[in-house]
């Protein structure tokens, strides 16, 4: 699928239609492209281009594209379609050229999990084990804390950087964190903000494009996922979860690009912690080969599929022993440390996680009775610790660094009347109110132990 094309660099939106113009294209009216796929119609590359440049345009109106959001929600999309739509997407905007860094480039997503810190901790890792990670990273899921929102604690890191900044930074570096660029993919940008107000967000092949248009376009030679599904994300089928892996490896494929897909369970919170402060300490303890069961396991899951694809490693127990190794000698330690100097950061907290701020009061979330940790709303969990401070009620805010919650006991845990599910860290009397409902509510106590969900379901490549 991809060509030579996939080297452009497109500055102007007027010379990709120049060069990608089909020849002999008559436009069909909007309301026939609707109206095609509404009645279950396979659209060509030569529509779909004409889609991407009109939006791309702002020509076609707002109502339209939402009623083709909608049509394509309902009817989907084919691999070949959504491969031509991935494709255009990425070359709606700047196409990173990063040919001249020799390591391998392997980037990693995921569609967002409450606690989930691997980001922090697979970026300099996968560099400390010979790999070059380009990292944008969007605010895909308003009830989620992204990687950047983390990092803000500590002092003087910034995600913000313009594309040769990002590349400059990846052949020093070899790994960012960054603000993903507006001109990446824009016309996902556009399609984004669209779907969110129209309830099609959940849209496999729109999800699968926008992935793959945003990492093909960072420069990715290959891309580890991670699909979550359950309570603490907007997928909440597990085989739905396995569908949308299946979508991106398969048109990860045809668009020439090396992909893995892991399918977890967002059931819970992922590790200890739900905060930014309290997450990045978290993380500071993975990149030191120890922290909570879950975390290690699926940072070491992750992590060997990353040195796998990149070819850095051969088999698996190889894989394995690398990403083991780095965890344990302190590299990927170094190169995170390197990684928050290069972003303006202060590195010094992470060699003492005691200077970062404390939250005024931390409060015990008792238990009403004894029993066993049956169930956990994750994605409550998350809404509470937002609404603590953790929440920029718009983009780049700010956020207080200090509260969240810690301690959390996980499904299976058997706990006494009063036995603290959790421990609260707060500023605010009178948020802590407003929230504790949330938290509450989020636990489902049972006479009889459950079984703990599967961590990791499925492996798709």
């Amino acid at each position: 699928m991809i060509d030579e094309r996939n080297l452009l660099v497109c500055k102007h939106h007027f010379m990709r239609k120049k060069i990608l113009a089909p020849k002999k294209f008559i436009k069909p009216s909007y309301s026939y492209l609707i109206e095609k796929k509404r009645d279950g119609g396979e659209f060509s590359q030569e529509e779909i281009r004409y889609v991407v440049d009109s939006v791309l345009d702002k020509e076609m109106p707002e109502y339209q594209m939402a009623a083709l959001a909608m049509a394509i929600f309902f009817q989907g999309m084919s691999a070949q379609e959504t491969a031509i739509l991935a494709e255009e997407m990425m070359l709606s905007g700047e196409v990173v050229d990063l040919s001249k860094i020799s390591r391998p480039k392997i980037d990693k997503y995921s569609t967002g999990g409450v606690g989930d810190k691997t980001s922090l901790v697979l970026a300099p890792l996968a560099v400390a084990c010979g790999v070059v990670m380009p990292m944008m990273v969007s605010q895909d899921e308003e009830f989620l804390i992204s990687s950047l929102d983390k990092l803000d604690a500590i002092p003087g890191f910034s995600g913000k950087m313009n594309l040769e900044e990002f590349v400059a930074q990846l052949k020093t570096t070899g790994c960012t964190i960054a603000d993903q660029s507006e001109e990446i993919a824009p016309v996902d940008g556009t399609l984004y903000r669209l779907r969110q107000n129209t309830a099609t967000i959940p849209s496999l092949p729109l999800i699968t494009g926008s992935v793959l248009s945003k990492k093909l376009a960072e420069g990715a030679e290959g891309l580890v996922v991670d699909v979550k599904w359950g309570n603490g994300s907007f997928i909440k089928d597990v085989e739905q979860a396995r569908q949308l892996a299946r979508s991106i490896t398969r048109v990860g494929r045809s668009l020439k690009r090396r992909c893995v897909a892991l399918v977890t369970d967002m059931n819970q919170p992922l590790g200890d912690t739900v905060g930014t402060a309290l997450e990045i300490q978290e993380a500071i303890q993975l990149l030191k080969g120890e922290g909570p069961e879950d975390l290690q396991e699926l940072v070491l899951k992750l992590g060997m599929e990353i040195v796998r694809l990149a070819g850095v490693a051969g088999s698996t127990l190889s894989a394995k022993q690398t990403v083991q190794r780095h965890l344990k000698d302190g590299s990927a330690l170094a190169k995170f440390k390197e990684l928050i100097e290069a972003q303006g950061g202060d590195s010094s907290y992470i060699d003492d996680p005691s200077k970062f701020p404390t939250a005024k009061h931390i409060r015990k979330l008792p238990a009403p009775k004894r029993g066993y940790v049956h169930t956990i709303n994750a994605g409550m969990i998350a809404r509470g610790v937002q609404l603590l401070g953790a929440n920029r009620e718009g983009r780049r805010k700010h956020v207080d660094p200090s509260v969240g919650v810690s301690e959390i006991k996980k499904v299976g845990t058997q706990v006494k009347q009063g036995e603290p599910l959790m421990m609260i860290h707060y500023n605010d009397e009178a948020k802590l109110e407003s929230v504790l409902e949330y938290f509450k509510q989020a636990y489902r106590l049972a006479p009889k132990r459950p079984n703990p969900p599967q961590l990791i379901v499925e492996r798709v490549a």
